[in-house]
């Protein structure tokens, strides 16, 4: 049986630079009946855990470091005992949330996770934050991008730890290459395609953000 992707939405704060907005977070499942993984583990950890159920955590990954991803990935992590995947490049924003819980495991571009039999590709694209990754599902025609592609444009540059032209080669070298056909399932917000946001690069880089 192939994995399936479940969606779930929570809601919290967004912190960084003394700035504080309110934000809602795409979480994302992916896995079977017996065993799934978590993509960015976002404000309520009791939901994220109830959309689990009785299946094996395999493992929580964090697309990247900023507070609305990972502020619940601790408390997931106590009650399941699934690991911690992020990537090693995020350690100083992760340490500002959490200094005394460390994740479990660094995140390398280019290894493959797996959960109920399917490969998800590790694909590290900074610029939103220097450890942002994004995770290619091929046998799913997915891809799971965080805050680096989004609906309409790239993720945000304009705070600390994120640069605009580190961001636009990550999308045009590591995510405009895929299937135009992938589907991009956000961390915030609806999804898009590969072929609907191709053609947008010019527009993004000519307008700056």
């Amino acid at each position: 049986m192939t994995a399936r992707i479940e969606h779930l939405v929570t809601s919290g704060t967004f912190q960084l630079d003394g700035g504080s907005w309110e934000v809602d977070n795409n979480v994302w499942l992916i896995g079977d009946d017996r065993e799934v993984l978590v993509v960015d583990a976002a404000h309520d950890e009791a939901a994220i855990a109830a959309a689990v159920g009785d299946r094996r955590l395999v493992g929580i990954v964090c697309t990247h470091a900023h507070n609305d991803h990972i502020n619940a990935a601790p408390a997931l992590a106590a009650r399941t005992g699934a690991p911690i995947l992020l990537h090693p490049d995020d350690a100083v924003l992760w340490k500002a949330l959490h200094p005394r819980w460390e994740p479990d495991r660094e995140l390398a571009d280019g290894e493959l996770l797996t959960v109920a039999g399917t490969g998800l590709h590790v694909l590290h694209t900074p610029g939103h934050s220097p450890g942002a990754v994004c995770l290619y599902v091929p046998e799913l025609g997915a891809l799971f991008s965080g805050d680096t592609l989004f609906q309409g444009g790239p993720g945000a540059t304009g705070r600390s730890y994120s640069d605009f032209d580190t961001i636009i080669a990550s999308i045009r070298d590591r995510l405009l290459t895929l299937p135009a056909n992938t589907t991009v399932h956000t961390g915030h917000g609806g999804n898009t395609s590969i072929g609907a946001e191709a053609p947008q690069l010019d527009d993004w880089i000519a307008r700056g953000h």
